[in-house]
C-alpha cells in the first residue's frame, strides 16, 4: 500500500468492509500499528481487487455513513442532542427533547444552530442576525480568474469564486490556483468548477479539458443549493 505495510486483496476488503460496517466510516485508514495512513478509494479498489458489485457496495456505504456524520445531522443549541433534520427544504427543525423539557414547541435553526425565531417556513435564513443564507453568498461572492485555464479566445477563464458543491451543496472556494478541477471535502467527490459536472462527466465530454474551457462553457451562478438524499 502507498503507507508501506503489504497486506493481500482479501485481508484488505475484509478490513474496509470493516471500517464501513462495524465503525461507520466514510474513509479508509491503515489502521496498523503506529499507522494512521488514509488510503483513497482507488488505491483500495485497485489493490484489493474489487468487483464492480462491490466497488457499487463500498460507493453506497461511504455515502451512507459520510450523510450521517455531516449532512444530515446537528447539534441542537438548546440540549445538545444530535438531530436529523427530515424536510430538507425548511430550515427550522424541532428538537423533541427540548419541547418535551420546555413542555412547548422548540426549534432551531439548521443553518446558524440558533433558536428559530422566523414564524413560518424558511429555506434562505431566518431571522437570527448574520444567518446568512447559502444562496446569498453564491449570489455576491467575487469572481475568480484561472490563469491555467484558458476560454475559447485564449484568455484566462472567469467564474465565480464559490460553488454549491453539485453532489452535496457544500460551499467551496477556489483561489484559481492550478486546474479548475476540485474535490469537496464533504461528500468527497471531484467535479469541475466552471461547468459544475462531475471531473469525470466533464472529461468525457472534452478529455484535453484540464487546462481548457469546458464543452458546455461557464456554468451561471447558482440559484439553488444542491441536496444529496439520504438512503
Amino acid at each position: 500500500m502507498s503507507c508501506g505495510h503489504a497486506v493481500t486483496p482479501m485481508s484488505l476488503t475484509d478490513h474496509c468492509r470493516r471500517l464501513l460496517d462495524d465503525e461507520k466510516q466514510c474513509r479508509f485508514v491503515c489502521g496498523l500499528p503506529k499507522c494512521d495512513a488514509e488510503w483513497s478509494f482507488e488505491e483500495v479498489r485497485k489493490m484489493a481487487l474489487l468487483t464492480p458489485e462491490e466497488v457499487k457496495e463500498f460507493e453506497d456505504k461511504r455515502f451512507r455513513n459520510a450523510a450521517k456524520q455531516h449532512l444530515g445531522i446537528r447539534e441542537c443549541p438548546g440540549c445538545k442532542s444530535r438531530v436529523m433534520r427530515t424536510d430538507l427544504s425548511d430550515l427550522s427543525v424541532r428538537c423533541t427533547v427540548c419541547t418535551a423539557r420546555k413542555k412547548t414547541l422548540y426549534k432551531f435553526c439548521w443553518q446558524c444552530l440558533r433558536e428559530w425565531k422566523s414564524p413560518a417556513l424558511r429555506t434562505d435564513s431566518c431571522d437570527n442576525e448574520g444567518c446568512q443564507s447559502s444562496l446569498e453568498t453564491l449570489k455576491t461572492c467575487g469572481d475568480v480568474v484561472f490563469n491555467s485555464v484558458m476560454d475559447v479566445r485564449g484568455d484566462p477563464l472567469k467564474c465565480p469564486s464559490i460553488r454549491a458543491c453539485p453532489t452535496c451543496g457544500m460551499l467551496v472556494v477556489h483561489d484559481g490556483a492550478k486546474c479548475k478541477n476540485i474535490g469537496c471535502t464533504q461528500c468527497k467527490v471531484e467535479f469541475c468548477f466552471v461547468c459544475l459536472k462531475t471531473t469525470e462527466e466533464c472529461l468525457e465530454l472534452n478529455k484535453e479539458s484540464w487546462f481548457r474551457v469546458c464543452s458546455t462553457g461557464v456554468a451561471p451562478r447558482q440559484t439553488s443549493i444542491p441536496v444529496r438524499q439520504i438512503r
